[in-house]
C-alpha cells in the first residue's frame, strides 16, 4: 500500500502548533452573551424559593433563568443512539438538585464581570436532605435520587428509580457454580476503582446563535453532533429541523464530550433571547461537574486446575452513575464482556451487575469506557492465580488466553476472526526481558526493581447499533472533498479516512479535503465513540471511494469510446490499455460540470454484525523505594494488535497517550469527597495527573492482524490501550512488595504504610 500504513502527517498539525483559531473559543464572535450557572452548595436538596431581584439590577444581564422557566420534559445528556439506553432523568433546571454543582440559576449577561457580579446577588432557600453519597448503600435504599413520576427508561435494561437502580441485569453461560465446585483453585478478589476525571486540555463549551432562518445553530467542542442536536431536541422541547450543530477542532475529549454536559445552557439562552450566547466552563467545572469515568467496584471469582487450565470465570459489578444516568447500563457492560473474553476456552461463566444513583457528581463516557475497570479487576486475579498455582503468569496466559479462530460466548457470542494476542504476548516477554527479571531483584538497601503483566482487549463499534458514513466528491480540479460526520478530537481521524480515500483513488493525501462534522452537511455518523471511526467510517470511505472510482473509469472509458474493462486509472489519467489514450481527471472533473448525468459524488453507509476486538499486552518495570513508597517507571513495553496499522505514528502516539491515563489512573488520579458530598480534587494541584517525568520509557510495536471486515484489514485502536496499566502495575507492586492492592489509585502513602504493616 502507498498511502494506508504509512506514517503520514496529520491534516491539521501545523494549524496546531502555529496557533490558529481553530477551537470553539476562538471561533465565538466577541458580541456573545456570557452563560454561567449558580450551582447548588448541596449534595441533596429541594429548592424552596430564589430571590433574583438585585441580580436583575446589576447592569448588563441580559437573562436570568430558574426551574420554573425551562421545558418541564425529562431527557438524557448521553450521546448514544435512539432510543437511548441511559434513562431520562434530566430537566434543564430541576427543583431537586442531586450533587454539589448541580444547575440551579442560568445566568447571561453582556460580559464577564456582569454575570459574575449577578451570581453573587441571587439568594437560594434549600430544605437540605439527606444525601447518599456511598454507593454501597444505594440500591434499594429508604433515600431517594430519582423520586420523581415523570422519570423513564427507554430501553429494558433493568432500571427502577424507586430502587435507586440505573441499570440491573444477570448474564451466564454454562453452569458455573459446578464448574467452580470441581476446580483444584478458586480465586476471588474485589477490586474498586474510582470516578478519575478525563482531563482533556479543552474544558466544555459551546457557542449558539440564531441564523436567518430562524435556526438555532450550535458549535460545539463535542464528540456526537447527530446526538447532540436530537438531545437539544427533546431538552429544549423543539423540532431537531430547527437546529444545527457544527464541531470546529476538539481540544481533546476521551470520551467526556460524549455527554453534552454544557450545550444546553447556552442553547436555551439562545433560543429564549434571540442573541449569540457561550459558555465556557472553567478547569474547576471540568472537574466538579464534568462527566468523569463510572466509579466500580468489580467482584471477580476464577476456577482453575492445578496445571493451569481456567475453567470458569465470574464477575460482579457493583457502578456508581452518580446524580445522572448518563452511560449507565452501557458501560458496566464492557466491565465483564470484554474483560472475560480475553479468555476463550471457559466451560461457563456468570456475568451480573448493578448500577446505581448516587448524590455524587453524574458518571459519563471515559476511554476504555467500563473494560478499563473489569479488565483491572480479572487481570489482577489472573496473576493472583498464577502466584497460587506457582506458574509464570505469561505461561499462564499463553495456556489460557482466546486465540484466532475462537468463539467467544462472553463476548456476545462471535468468533475471534483476527487475533495476534499471542504473538503480541511473545513479543511483549522478549522486550521486557521477562525471563531475567521477573518477579523482581533487589538493587539497594531499600529499592527493588520488579515487573508486571497485563492483557486487554476492546471493540470496534457496537455491533448492530453503531453507524459510520462518508460522502466523497470529485471537484472540477481533480481533486476531492471527503464529508464524515465522525469527530476528529485530535485523534487523527480526518488524516487517517483520508490516506483510506487516497489509497483507493491513487492520489497524494493532500488532494482529498476533509470536511466534517456538521448536522446539516455531513452524513449520518453515530459520533466518534466505541472506538468506531476508523473501523466503521472508515469501511464507508472505502467502499465510497470503491464506488467513485468504478464511475470514473466508467466516465473516461466512455469519453474514449470504449467499455470499462478496456481502461485503466492510476490516479491522474483515465487510458486506454489496447492504444494508450488518454484523459486526465482533472479534463474529467471539469467536463462533468456541463451537460452531464452522471453524479461524481457518492456517500456510503457502514454498520456491522460483528465488533471485532483489538488486542493489546503491556508489560512494566518499575523501581519502587521501599522506604517511601514511591514507584518509578523504567520501561513500559506494549505491543497492539489492531488489525492493519492505517497509520504507525498517530497509533503509536494513540497508544502512548493511552499508557500514559492508565498510568495515572493506577498511581496518582483520586477522588475523595467531604463528608456532605463535595468533591474535593477540584484543579490540577490537587487531581494529579502524570507529566513528562511520571511516565518512563515507553515503547510501542504492532503485531498485526488482518480484520476480513474492517477497511484494508484494520480494527480500532482509541480505547484498548488504556487498559494494560493498571493491571501490569498492580502486579509489579505486588511483587516488589508482596502487597496485593484491590483500590486504585495505589500513592506512595499507600504503598509505605502497607509495607509497614506487612513487615510488622
Amino acid at each position: 500500500m502507498k498511502v494506508v500504513n504509512q506514517p503520514i502527517r496529520k491534516k491539521d498539525a501545523m494549524a496546531l502548533v502555529t496557533g490558529k483559531p481553530v477551537y470553539t473559543d476562538d471561533l465565538a464572535p466577541k458580541d456573545c452573551l456570557i452563560v454561567k450557572l449558580l450551582r447548588s452548595p448541596h449534595a441533596h436538596a429541594w429548592i424552596e424559593e430564589i430571590q433574583t431581584d438585585r441580580a436583575w439590577k446589576v447592569p448588563g444581564i441580559e437573562a436570568i433563568y430558574t426551574y420554573q422557566d425551562v421545558p418541564q420534559k425529562r431527557f438524557t445528556m448521553a450521546g448514544q443512539t435512539y432510543p437511548e439506553p441511559s434513562p431520562y432523568d434530566r430537566l434543564i433546571l430541576d427543583q431537586r438538585v442531586r450533587y454539589v454543582g448541580d444547575p440551579v440559576v442560568i445566568v447571561a449577561g453582556e460580559t464577564e464581570k456582569a454575570v459574575d457580579r449577578a451570581l453573587k446577588m441571587i439568594k437560594v432557600k434549600y430544605k437540605v436532605l439527606e444525601p447518599i453519597l456511598d454507593f454501597h448503600d444505594a440500591k434499594d435504599s429508604d433515600i431517594l435520587v430519582h423520586p420523581e413520576d415523570n422519570w423513564k427508561s427507554l430501553c429494558p435494561v433493568g432500571a427502577d428509580n424507586k430502587r435507586n437502580l440505573c441499570a440491573s441485569e444477570k448474564d451466564s453461560y454454562g453452569d458455573i457454580d459446578r464448574v467452580f465446585e470441581e476446580c483444584d483453585v478458586v480465586v476471588e478478589g474485589t477490586y474498586h476503582t474510582k470516578a478519575n476525571n478525563q482531563a482533556m486540555m479543552e474544558t466544555f463549551r459551546t457557542y449558539t446563535y440564531m441564523d436567518t432562518y430562524g435556526r438555532l445553530n450550535v458549535v460545539s467542542s463535542t464528540q456526537i453532533v447527530f446526538h447532540l442536536r436530537r438531545i437539544l431536541g427533546h431538552a429544549l422541547d423543539i423540532p431537531k429541523s430547527k437546529i444545527r450543530v457544527m464541531k470546529p477542532r476538539i481540544g481533546g475529549g476521551f470520551g467526556a464530550k460524549q455527554t453534552s454536559v454544557a450545550e444546553v445552557y447556552p442553547a436555551f439562552v439562545t433560543w429564549k433571547t434571540g442573541k449569540p450566547a457561550k459558555i465556557i466552563y472553567t478547569r474547576e467545572e471540568s472537574q466538579v461537574q464534568g462527566s468523569p469515568r463510572h466509579e466500580m467496584e468489580v467482584t471477580c471469582k476464577i476456577g482453575a486446575m492445578k496445571d493451569g487450565k481456567i475453567r470458569g470465570i465470574s464477575v460482579y459489578t457493583l457502578s456508581n452513575t452518580g446524580a445522572f444516568g448518563e452511560h449507565g447500563p452501557t458501560t458496566v457492560g464492557l466491565s465483564g464482556h470484554k474483560a472475560i473474553s480475553l479468555y476463550g476456552d471457559l466451560e461457563a461463566y456468570r456475568f451480573d451487575y448493578d448500577v446505581v444513583y448516587t448524590n455524587v457528581e453524574a458518571a459519563g463516557a471515559y476511554r476504555g469506557y467500563g473494560a478499563t475497570q473489569g479488565i483491572f479487576a480479572v487481570e489482577s486475579t489472573v496473576n493472583e492465580l498464577a502466584d497460587k498455582l506457582q506458574i509464570d503468569p505469561i505461561r499462564l496466559r499463553q495456556m489460557n488466553m482466546v486465540k484466532e479462530g475462537e468463539k467467544m460466548p462472553s463476548y456476545y457470542g462471535e468468533t475471534a476472526n483476527s487475533c495476534a494476542l499471542d504473538r503480541c504476548v511473545a513479543r511483549v516477554k522478549d522486550m521486557i526481558g521477562w525471563e531475567e527479571k521477573f518477579p523482581c531483584r533487589v538493587v539497594g538497601d531499600h529499592k527493588v526493581r520488579s515487573v508486571g503483566i497485563s492483557l486487554a482487549m476492546q471493540g470496534s463499534s457496537i455491533s448492530n447499533v453503531d453507524v459510520g458514513s462518508a460522502n466523497l466528491k470529485l471537484n472540477d480540479d481533480g481533486f476531492y472533498v471527503l464529508g464524515i460526520g465522525a469527530a476528529d478530537m485530535g485523534t487523527g481521524c480526518d488524516t487517517i479516512l483520508a490516506q483510506m480515500a487516497a489509497e483507493v483513488l491513487e492520489c497524494d493525501i493532500d488532494r482529498i479535503v476533509t470536511v466534517g462534522a456538521d448536522t446539516d452537511i455531513s452524513p449520518y455518523d453515530s459520533g466518534s465513540y466505541a472506538s468506531s471511526t476508523t473501523y466503521l467510517t472508515g469501511k464507508a470511505t472505502e467502499e465510497a471511494a470503491t464506488e467513485l472510482r468504478r464511475r470514473i473509469v466508467e466516465a473516461g472509458a466512455k469519453t474514449l469510446g470504449v467499455e470499462a474493462d478496456q481502461v485503466e486509472f492510476d490516479g491522474d489519467f483515465v487510458r486506454c490499455l489496447e492504444d494508450g489514450r488518454e484523459i486526465s481527471l482533472v479534463d474529467l472533473a471539469t467536463a462533468s460540470m456541463c451537460n452531464n448525468n452522471t453524479a461524481f459524488q457518492v456517500t456510503a453507509t457502514k454498520s456491522s454484525p460483528v465488533s471485532p476486538p483489538p488486542y493489546m499486552v503491556g508489560a512494566v518495570e518499575i523501581e519502587l523505594d521501599k522506604e517511601t513508597g514511591h514507584v518509578e517507571i523504567l520501561d513500559y513495553a506494549a505491543v497492539v494488535d489492531c488489525g492493519t496499522v492505517v497509520n504507525p505514528n498517530l497509533a503509536r502516539v494513540q497508544t502512548e497517550g493511552g499508557i500514559v491515563q492508565g498510568i495515572g489512573m493506577t498511581l496518582s488520579e483520586d477522588i475523595t469527597y467531604s463528608k456532605k458530598g463535595k468533591l474535593w480534587e477540584n484543579s490540577f494541584m490537587q487531581y494529579k495527573i502524570p507529566t513528562r517525568l511520571d511516565m518512563g520509557k515507553i515503547r510501542v510495536e504492532f503485531e498485526s492482524s488482518y480484520e476480513p471486515t474492517g477497511p484494508f484489514g484494520a480494527k480500532s485502536i482509541g480505547e484498548v490501550v488504556i487498559n494494560t496499566p493498571l493491571g501490569a502495575l498492580t502486579h509489579a507492586i505486588y511483587n516488589a512488595t508482596g502487597i496485593r492492592f484491590h483500590e486504585l489509585p495505589i500513592t506512595p502513602e499507600k504503598i509505605a504504610m502497607g509495607i509497614l504493616e506487612h513487615e510488622s
